[in-house]
């Protein structure tokens, strides 16, 4: 399993992506997050295709604590049923690799 991912989830608003992202950093849960957007969402919702603006919320953190950070999104949000997936990071600086390390540890 790779140590460290980026873990996303989206969101209905900047005001609302920026508050998932702060949270989540001040809590020392990832060392930095990325708001981008608005992105367009299309999905199927209660068996009818919808289309939404969103902004996508991008966290950088470490494998242990994935499941802290995916718990405090899925508290912090306000869709019933939000979107967290987690995409493991395979390479890239190591000095940035060991700053999301110290950045996220409890």
């Amino acid at each position: 399993m790779a140590e460290h991912l980026i873990v996303m989830t989206t969101t209905d608003s900047e005001e609302a992506a920026r508050g998932l992202a702060s949270g989540a950093i001040d809590a020392k849960l990832g060392a930095c997050a990325q708001i981008v957007g608005p992105i367009t969402s299309v999905y199927r919702w209660e068996g009818a295709v919808q289309t939404d603006p969103e902004w996508r919320v991008e966290i950088k953190t470490t494998n242990d604590r994935a499941a802290e950070l995916v718990d405090h999104i899925k508290s912090a949000h306000s869709y019933d049923l939000p979107e967290v997936v987690a995409v493991p990071i395979t390479g890239g600086s190591a000095e940035y690799l060991a700053w999301v390390v110290d950045e996220s540890k409890a």
